[in-house]
């Protein structure tokens, strides 16, 4: 195992696509704790410290490595992507359009890419809505903790957030893409093994 390591960062084009498959998983993790504008970085630590992080907000909160609960940039991780990619491949058997482009072979695909892309950034604004709707109200997102995640609740500050959310599922969905064509493996796959990695100390 160490000499076939030892053999891949001998080998000057696979050692490049390490590095750079390496530097995108930093990237996302740090966007994973840069909070989004209007939220109380230091309420969302105090609440992380004392209060319940189970149940349903708790699981999803691992997939986005710690990044839901935090409210960060990339608060919402890569579930859109799964959604929307999940829907347009169930959508292919129903809908005749999609089967007709599924068998058309790489411009098919690329349309049908296209589509998920789309669909996803849907996703993000309804996710983002949901999530900044019940974080504005405490010690609903996070349970057993009172204090105001978000101080501000004028409507220019939620829609900030709705934006920034959305913008940041917009980047990791890039990233992903970034990572299947330039480094190494499925971008997608790489993002969600981070994310849950980064919840393993």
């Amino acid at each position: 195992m160490l000499s076939a390591f030892a053999m891949a960062f001998r080998t000057p084009d696979l050692r490049k696509k390490i590095f750079f498959t390496l530097s995108i998983m930093a990237l996302f993790r740090f966007g994973s704790v840069v909070p989004t504008p209007g939220v109380s970085y230091v309420n969302v630590q105090e609440c992380l410290k004392t209060a319940n992080t189970g149940g349903l907000f708790g699981l999803i909160n691992l997939f986005s490595g710690g990044a839901l609960l935090q409210l960060s940039v990339f608060a919402l991780g890569i579930m859109p992507y799964i959604t929307s990619s999940i829907i347009i491949q169930l959508l292919t058997v129903v809908i005749p359009r999609f089967e007709t482009l599924k068998k058309e072979g790489q411009s098919g695909t690329a349309k049908l890419t296209q589509y998920t892309r789309y669909l996803t950034i849907g996703l993000a604004i309804l996710q983002s809505t949901g999530l900044v709707a019940v974080a504005r109200t405490p010690g609903r997102l996070i349970s057993g903790c009172n204090e105001a995640i978000i101080p501000d609740t004028s409507w220019q500050r939620i829609v900030t957030m709705i934006v920034v959310m959305t913008a940041g599922t917009s980047v990791i969905m890039w990233l992903g893409e970034l990572i299947t064509d330039r480094g190494i493996g499925n971008g997608m796959s790489i993002l969600i093994f981070t994310s849950i990695a980064a919840g393993f100390p």
